[in-house]
């Protein structure tokens, strides 16, 4: 059991509240899941440059001149933010190879969060009001962005294996359910050449929409071809650069509640989540249908909505 939250923004005025409607619906969810708590944001961001959110269990040593380093190291300017546990680097959209090297290099303790232009990912283990508060989550803004709380079934409690997690540039899933098929899929993938870091089922199939959507598959298509190569239980929602999407398995076993106003598309686990979110009296709220993709995108300035059965 865990608690998966979503909030996709179509009235961009509500952009720097988009940390704190977020933060208020994840800590809702703690009984659903209190071993530990992710969150993403798609923000704002900066022509040419590639953030990194960047993890260390020893902070203070391993983001200690970090950007200087891994400057030189690249032969290019690099800057970083630090938050807590984690620090986001900005390097050229054309050096995420030579960084990862290069930080197996300098500094083999920094473990990779996530990559992309807009997106950033912070998580940890502890009770969702604790993780946020240590990254001051409610303060930040963006266009979109899912958050989770896990209650552990299929790996350890640890960072590594807290959601969302991501596998592409910009790209990344919270889960809630249980593939049973992930370690044959995590050995196919593998040899695809795709990089998954850990044990966890649900980034089995973060990695199976990368590989999907390398393949030339929209995140839509990606998402349909899961119906049939996943097998399992489970709710999915989905984070890229310009939305995200919603898919449940064909038995739908996984409570999901969502809720769409003029001003956003918000979704939780339970309808509890979104209480408190402006405008949810008169909101349009419904249950995802089993085994049907919806999907909500800024693209081209545009909100659009898609639902393919």
């Amino acid at each position: 059991m865990c608690g998966i939250v979503g909030l996709f923004l179509k009235d961009q005025s509500l952009a720097p509240e988009l940390g704190h409607m977020l933060t208020e619906m994840l800590i809702t969810m703690t009984d659903r899941g209190p071993d530990s708590a992710g969150i993403a944001i798609y923000g704002a961001e900066v022509a040419g440059q590639l953030k990194l959110t960047l993890q260390s269990s020893d902070p203070e040593t391993d983001f200690d001149a970090l950007d200087a380093d891994l400057g030189a190291a690249l032969d290019t300017h690099v800057t970083q933010r630090v938050i807590d546990t984690h620090a986001v680097a900005h390097i050229p959209s054309d050096q995420f190879d030579a960084a990862q090297k290069a930080l197996a290099e300098i500094r083999p303790g920094v473990r990779l969060m996530s990559r992309g232009e807009t997106l950033e990912i912070y998580k940890e283990v502890g009770l969702p009001r604790d993780v946020a508060a240590r990254f001051d989550l409610s303060r930040m803004s963006g266009t979109h962005g899912i958050g989770h709380t896990r209650m552990a079934t299929e790996s350890a409690v640890t960072t590594m294996g807290a959601h969302p997690f991501n596998t592409g540039s910009d790209q990344c899933l919270v889960h809630n359910g249980s593939l049973s098929n992930h370690n044959a899929l995590r050995r196919k993938l593998r040899r695809e050449g795709v990089t998954i870091q850990t044990e966890n089922d649900t980034e089995v199939g973060a990695a199976y929409l990368t590989w999907k959507m390398m393949q030339g598959a929209t995140l839509g298509e990606a998402l349909q071809s899961g119906l049939d190569d996943l097998d399992g239980f489970f709710t999915f929602v989905v984070g890229t650069k310009d939305g995200f999407g919603v898919l449940r398995d064909p038995i739908a076993c996984k409570p999901a509640v969502m809720a769409e106003t003029d001003q956003y598309v918000a979704f939780g686990s339970e309808y509890r989540a979104l209480v408190n979110l402006p405008g949810i009296d008169t909101a349009r709220v419904w249950e995802p249908e089993p085994a049907t993709v919806y999907f909500w995108s800024h693209a081209d300035g545009q909100t659009i909505h898609d639902k393919a059965a």
